[in-house]
């Protein structure tokens, strides 16, 4: 009895449970102030980004005006005279360039949400089954390097091998081979840009489902092959599950940039297919905008574009909420 006493007097309470609050004050949550003050040096580091960002994507913002204006490069934005809604009538009348225009760049977007996104997931899956370590790696590494390049170097890199004075069709004109008609062909022009999307980006993809895949318990694996799983079993209830969250997110996102499918890619080579086949939103806003003059009417589309991208990506949201998913922000 005395050991037992003496025991118990010499152990005091934790101090991890004495010195924890109790009743509502355990419950109450953190306020913004006080998280401020406990992180106010990262919050010092994220000052200059901060202010980069404001000054070069949000104050630029109010040059948005001139989509109600008659504007012209010799008056100041405040100087052009009002037109209202003037400039939207290529919009709301159906310009016929101005629906070609968005055809295409509804074609495109749909090709690669198709076609291009999924191409990163299935290369993903491919590369998590390798045994090798070693081998994993330098897959990785070379599948996303294409991704560092501009498209400039992308685009002309295709030039040089699949154009009609291209290494491919000097070599099948020596070998009285068919020739390959692809660059500057308008008819084959979307399996173009479809081909040079999955090998520029496909691999930076890559990464981000494998990093997703990385967080995955092996113990889920064993319990499915201990239930007499395969792999297609293995993958189906284990692996795609895991990186569902990370599949509805960058969905989300891709639908935000439905009307954006890649100016440059697309200015590069608009010269040798025509306006007709490869002319999208982006171009149009570019051709109208600076080659014509129109600035009013250019604000006005890439206005409208921006409008509706967030727009799809609210209710893309709103769709992640109600399938269990948390999408990019949390239910208010």
């Amino acid at each position: 009895m005395a050991s037992t006493k003496l025991v118990s007097d010499a152990s005091p309470a934790s101090p991890s449970t004495a010195d924890q609050p109790r009743g509502p004050a355990a419950r109450r949550r953190p306020t913004g102030w006080w998280r401020l003050r406990r992180d106010w040096f990262l919050v010092l580091l994220g000052v200059p980004g901060l202010l980069l960002i404001l000054v070069f994507h949000y104050v630029p913002l109010a040059g948005n005006v001139i989509a109600f204006k008659d504007y012209r490069p010799y008056l100041t934005i405040w100087e052009a005279p009002w037109v209202g809604f003037e400039n939207f009538r290529v919009i709301f009348e159906g310009d016929p360039a101005f629906l070609n225009a968005l055809t295409n760049t509804l074609v495109i977007s749909l090709l690669q949400i198709i076609v291009v996104f999924p191409v990163p997931i299935a290369v993903a899956l491919l590369l998590n089954s390798l045994l090798s370590e070693r081998l994993k790696r330098i897959a990785q590494s070379v599948l996303y390097l294409p991704h560092f390049m501009s498209w400039v170097v992308v685009v002309a890199l295709f030039q040089q091998l699949l154009g009609n004075a291209g290494l491919y069709n000097t070599w099948a004109r020596t070998h009285d081979l068919p020739l390959l008609h692809l660059i500057g062909n308008p008819d084959l022009f979307l399996t173009l840009i479809t081909s040079q999307a999955i090998w520029k980006d496909a691999g930076w993809g890559t990464i981000i489902f494998l990093a997703a895949m990385s967080r995955v318990d092996l113990e889920l694996y064993e319990a499915v092959a201990v239930d007499g799983g395969g792999r297609l079993r293995q993958l189906w209830h284990v692996t795609l599950p895991a990186i569902r969250s990370v599949i509805v997110l960058l969905l989300i996102l891709k639908l935000g940039d439905v009307l954006t499918v890649g100016f440059e890619q697309i200015i590069l080579q608009q010269a040798a297919v025509g306006q007709d086949a490869s002319e999208v939103l982006d171009t149009y806003v570019y051709n109208r905008g600076i080659i014509d003059g129109n600035f009013g009417v250019a604000a006005a589309v890439g206005l409208v574009k921006g409008v509706v991208g967030l727009g799809l990506v609210l209710a893309a949201n709103k769709i992640a909420h109600l399938f269990g998913e948390r999408g990019i922000y949390s239910r208010w």
